[in-house]
């Protein structure tokens, strides 16, 4: 139903039952109900109408914001989903050109670099495309089930300590939160040389943290750029997710991430 529906029932519904009332008591019910009755049972009239049908209504509207809400929240995802085919795209096209060039050289060891690349970035590709949006899969199993996938990868061992309401995040929040996790893990397979990682998410009810930290080389916080490890786009995500993010690291002495936000 149209809300150009509605706004017509809402105008002339009250107006044809109350209106009609008023007309039949005075055109029939005039010699038989006094005044001040008449007014009672319009009042109480008016009262039972508006109750029902404002409740009718707003139920009414209430489930077409939700379907609008939905029809936003998946189209985020898709939106997301298309981004990471072309990053998908444009990763392996230029990781290819690099073989190609390696092999023409003979540098077997960096061409077998190139090819793990290749496959670590297909899994993660994998992973994020085989699951529907309008699967009822948990956002913690989504998280929980990558995890030991990325750790069967790299060979990095992680301990988990994850404890969230999954109805805490809307499916497009989990999209930007997922992609931070993603990106943070990549950069530790990357760069970190670290061979453990503690990552913790912990939700209450209206309040959320998430901790990365590894136990890897670490860098010289004041040397890092917004545009190096994926910094630029951990804090376009976190800025989308309305989250104050923390990265502290020293070298040799690992790096960890702090996001915390409010819902």
């Amino acid at each position: 139903m149209s809300y150009r529906t509605l706004k017509f029932f809402s105008i002339f519904i009250p107006t044809v039952l109350i209106g009609g009332f008023e007309f039949f008591r005075h055109s029939v019910l005039l010699h038989n109900l006094s005044m001040t009755a008449g007014n009672f049972v319009i009042t109480i009239l008016t009262l039972i109408i508006s109750y029902i049908f404002s409740t009718w209504m707003f139920r009414t509207i209430d489930l077409k914001n939700q379907r609008i809400t939905k029809e936003r929240e998946m189209h985020a995802i898709y939106e997301e989903r298309e981004r990471l085919a072309k990053e998908l795209h444009d990763s392996i096209a230029q990781t290819l050109f690099l073989l190609k060039v390696h092999l023409k050289k003979g540098k077997i060891d960096e061409a077998g670099a190139l090819v793990n690349s290749i496959d670590t970035h297909l899994r993660q590709a994998i992973f994020n495309l085989r699951i529907s949006p309008s699967e009822h899969v948990s956002f913690s199993k989504r998280i929980q089930n990558w995890l030991e996938d990325w750790s069967i990868v790299s060979g990095i061992d992680i301990l988990t300590d994850i404890s969230i309401k999954d109805s805490l995040f809307t499916p497009a929040d989990e999209v930007q939160l997922f992609g931070i996790i993603q990106e943070a893990f990549t950069n530790i397979r990357k760069h970190s040389e670290a061979f453990r990682v503690n990552f913790t998410l912990q939700t209450s009810d209206s309040h959320w943290e998430m901790i990365i930290e590894d136990n890897g080389k670490g860098f010289n916080i004041t040397e890092l750029q917004s545009n190096k490890y994926g910094i630029s786009m951990v804090k376009e995500r976190s800025e989308r997710l309305e989250a104050s993010l923390e990265i502290t690291s020293e070298e040799k002495l690992g790096t960890k991430i702090i996001l915390k936000g409010e819902k």
